[in-house]
């Protein structure tokens, strides 16, 4: 039988719920409002809802930026997968100092600030003639996620047993074929663990577009919702309806992998 949950967990989960559910009833509540009603007090709960505002964010701009989210979010994690997944195996199976050094270096890159890179970033793109492209916003998100994403895959790889390793060998598998066959598919829910984490991170890139895009109609969505705060006051319907709407795809996903996310991200904790 599952024990059951204690008074201090309960209230723990009635205050995160309070804590993350409150903000998000507001958003959905607001996006449905007129604007004259947004910061009337009598009609915070009780108000003639009204689509207007989703009516008005569903042009072509959002499934624009749309499209250019979902190619930074899917060509960022596929590349850093490419680099982190022989990366983690290395360090997972390498003895001595140098995965020591590899590992203190990697934890150095995660903690430099995004905003540190901006510059000279700008400058390298501005040499490569990449700038006001999508690719220098997914080099960039590569860049800073596949340390991240290494030190993640690590635990996974370290978990899987080398005797398989050596069976495969024996049998006459060389290296490669004995990474492929053997271990991603032992080590395949840390990997998809980790491929839906740089996912959901890229999808959410906002400084890097606003810096090497040139062009706002290219921006993604987390930039669009910046355009909607202007000098000329803020359409608080129009923005509201803009992030309920925008925050569906990844609701969508995160909805679909949570599983895996929790059961891939405890297996690698323990391990």
């Amino acid at each position: 039988m599952t024990p059951k949950a204690g008074p201090v967990a309960v209230l723990g989960k009635i205050l995160l719920t309070a804590m993350y559910g409150i903000p998000i009833l507001w958003i959905v509540l607001t996006s449905f409002k007129a604007s004259g009603d947004v910061f009337d007090p009598s009609r915070t709960f009780l108000f003639r809802p009204v689509t207007t505002a989703y009516v008005e964010a569903m042009d072509a701009t959002l499934f624009q930026a749309l499209g250019q989210s979902v190619i930074i979010a899917s060509c960022t994690a596929v590349l850093v997968l490419l680099i982190a997944i022989p990366a983690a195996y290395g360090l997972a199976r390498t003895r001595g100092w140098l995965p020591t050094v590899g590992l203190g270096l990697l934890i150095v890159l995660q903690m430099m600030p995004q905003t540190a890179t901006v510059i000279p970033l700008f400058q390298t793109f501005s040499g490569w003639r990449l700038l006001d492209t999508t690719a220098s916003v997914i080099l960039a998100d590569t860049a800073l996620l596949t340390p991240f994403a290494t030190l993640l895959l690590r635990p996974f790889f370290r978990a899987v047993p080398p005797q398989l390793e050596e069976a495969a060998s024996i049998d006459g598998a060389g290296m490669l074929r004995t990474f492929a066959s053997v271990v991603l598919p032992v080590a395949r829910n840390g990997v998809a663990t980790v491929g839906t984490l740089t996912f959901l991170l890229a999808w959410g890139e906002f400084l890097y577009a606003v810096n090497f895009y040139l062009t706002p109609g290219k921006y993604p969505l987390s930039a669009l919702l910046a355009q909607q705060v202007s000098a000329f006051g803020i359409n608080w319907p129009g923005l509201m309806a803009l992030a309920v709407l925008t925050s569906i795809p990844i609701l969508i996903v995160f909805s679909a992998s949570y599983r895996l996310l929790r059961d891939g991200l405890t297996v690698g904790a323990v391990k």
